[in-house]
């Protein structure tokens, strides 16, 4: 799997064990993303996966480097999509 994909697995894991906020966005913290037994499965090293996240702006969160047990408590924002275009909004 290349950094691509992971970051599209990343997003819908955040989506599927965050909590949606107001603004369209999702929030986890990385304690919660860490134990969870599905991500542990697919990715085989989490953190990095986060920062390649965080390089590419999809999501944030504080700091640089998240520890197990350490930064348990930090919330890993991922950042809303806007909507798709649709061929009506297109003109045509």
């Amino acid at each position: 799997m290349n950094v691509e994909e992971e970051v599209e697995r990343l997003k819908e894991e955040i989506t599927r064990l965050g909590k949606i906020q107001p603004d369209g966005s999702y929030k986890v913290t990385f304690g919660v993303l860490f134990n969870d037994d599905r991500c542990a499965n697919i990715f085989e090293a989490l953190v990095g996966t986060l920062r390649a996240a965080k390089k590419r702006r999809v999501l944030t969160y504080d700091g640089e480097l998240l520890l197990q047990g350490v930064h348990d408590n930090v919330e890993i924002t991922l950042k809303a999509t806007p909507p798709p275009a649709t061929a009506a909004s297109s003109g045509n």
